[in-house]
């Protein structure tokens, strides 16, 4: 499959397919992924900008990321937003907004205007090296995952310290983007991810990328979105972290399937190698 461009064109029907041996097959993939690089941070990379003039600047650039991502989503995708009143369950809270990943750059704005704050999103750091907005993600929240154990705990907190601040942390518990795929893919961590809503007693919610056929076909055969928001789901108090972890990551799976049987259009086909005629 071709490389992500952030005006996605139509692509010939034949084209359409992608065999695949297991769910954690990556139908996208950068030139390191291709070459077999595996990506760490840069030396010293800053989780939270201590430098004021630097959060002014990235506080600046989401600002023009969301006005740009108005415009991409509802004029470009065509995309509605459906749900977005059950966000009001968290007021006075940080909460952890767990996304299906179907599209490169509608998951990088998507969420920004599903959201009714300031969102951060979990990346790989693979991600930083997206052609045009690679660079730009730590500017507009993006917290990649850290390799080295002080990575990791600077990371770990820099989530903490975000929900704190009663911003939203956006989770792909799929990890791996399927380009216009209907279906909820396993998450391949588990529960892993759902240990920051449990630690930071804060509720999730879910938000579901449907595709449907347009009326129009300036953009051919290209899809449009339907977005579904859905929760809250919390921690129960009386349950373990253990509990709470799977409780949650249940809940989140659930919801997703839920919604995804509201697609309509599969522009993309997806087949199973052992089932390719």
């Amino acid at each position: 499959m071709a490389k992500a461009e952030l005006f996605q064109k139509d692509i010939p029907k034949e084209e359409r397919v992608f065999y695949y041996e297991s769910e954690e097959d990556d139908p996208i993939k950068t030139d390191e992924q291709e070459k077999k690089i595996e990506v760490g941070l840069p030396e010293g990379y800053e989780f939270i900008f201590k430098n004021p003039f630097k959060r002014m600047w990235a506080s600046i650039v989401f600002s023009g990321f969301y006005v740009f991502g108005q415009w991409y989503e509802r004029r470009y995708w065509q995309a509605k937003f459906h749900g977005r009143e059950k966000l009001k369950a968290a007021k006075g809270k940080g909460y952890v907004l767990y996304c299906n990943h179907t599209n490169p750059f509608h998951d990088v704005f998507g969420p920004a205007l599903a959201a009714d704050r300031k969102i951060y999103t979990v990346i790989s750091p693979v991600n930083l090296k997206i052609p045009k907005i690679g660079k730009m993600l730590p500017l507009i929240g993006g917290l990649p995952l850290g390799k080295t154990s002080e990575e990791k705990k600077a990371f770990n907190d820099a989530v903490d310290k975000r929900l704190s601040q009663k911003r939203v942390v956006v989770i792909y518990p799929e990890a791996h983007l399927w380009p216009y795929y209907t279906g909820i893919k396993k998450f391949p961590a588990g529960d892993k991810s759902f240990k920051y809503a449990v630690r930071n007693n804060v509720p999730i919610f879910t938000m579901t990328t449907t595709y449907h056929k347009r009326k129009d076909k300036k953009h051919g055969d290209l899809p449009r979105m339907d977005v579904y928001i859905d929760g809250p789901f919390w921690p129960d108090a009386k349950l373990s972290d253990e509990e709470n972890r799977a409780k949650l990551a249940k809940e989140a799976y659930d919801s997703m399937i839920k919604y995804s049987k509201k697609n309509t259009y599969n522009y993309f086909e997806y087949i199973k190698k052992d089932k390719k005629k």
